[in-house]
């Protein structure tokens, strides 16, 4: 496998010099600027846009049978079945997600990350907040009336010593941030 570095700074003359038959990008993680240069050198550029569960599995699709020219793969059938079984009957939660520290930002309104907690019974606190992402103060935070705390290990690596002291005594969960944040095959595992 070739690098070519990440989603916020790829070698674009690297991509180009590869001729991709087509170049998969996402629109929060890669810059439009850069996908603009590439096709404009000619590649095909393919963007997701996934807000929810059900996108995630509609774009999966497409983007496997249409650029890429495959079948659907069975992992994305078991995904498929895994997020049609009804939620486990546990009470409802209500949660923070941070994903970012030094500022603190948490989880905010319309974003994949929020559709997966609500799929699995717990509320997004900042659902309805303006910003998709936004940066809310410590105090704010450990005073919004959440009852669980929800720290990926992506993008900001939480660990037990890093994160959860700071919002003692709620309770707190460290989790997979490619569970959480990711589409693809960690769907399969994710509920």
């Amino acid at each position: 496998m070739t690098r070519v570095r990440g989603t916020k700074n790829p070698d674009l003359q690297r991509i180009v010099d590869l001729r991709p038959d087509v170049v998969l990008a996402n629109e929060e993680e890669n810059r439009p600027a850069d996908l603009q240069a590439m096709r404009e050198a000619g590649l095909s550029v393919w963007v997701t846009r996934i807000r929810t569960v059900p996108e995630a599995f509609t774009s999966l699709r497409e983007m496997l049978a249409v650029a890429c020219g495959l079948g659907v793969p069975g992992w994305l059938s078991d995904a498929e079945r895994q997020w049609r079984l009804p939620a486990t009957g546990q009470a409802r939660r209500s949660a923070i997600i941070p994903i970012w520290r030094r500022p603190w930002m948490v989880v905010g309104r319309d974003t994949f990350t929020g559709d997966v907690l609500a799929r699995l019974g717990v509320d997004n606190v900042y659902a309805d907040h303006p910003e998709r992402y936004p940066k809310v103060g410590l105090n704010e935070l450990r005073s919004c009336g959440a009852d669980l705390v929800v720290l990926p290990d992506e993008p900001y690596a939480f660990t037990a010593e890093d994160g959860p002291p700071d919002f003692a005594p709620l309770a707190c969960a460290l989790v997979s941030g490619r569970h959480l944040t990711w589409y693809g095959p960690s769907l399969r595992e994710a509920p």
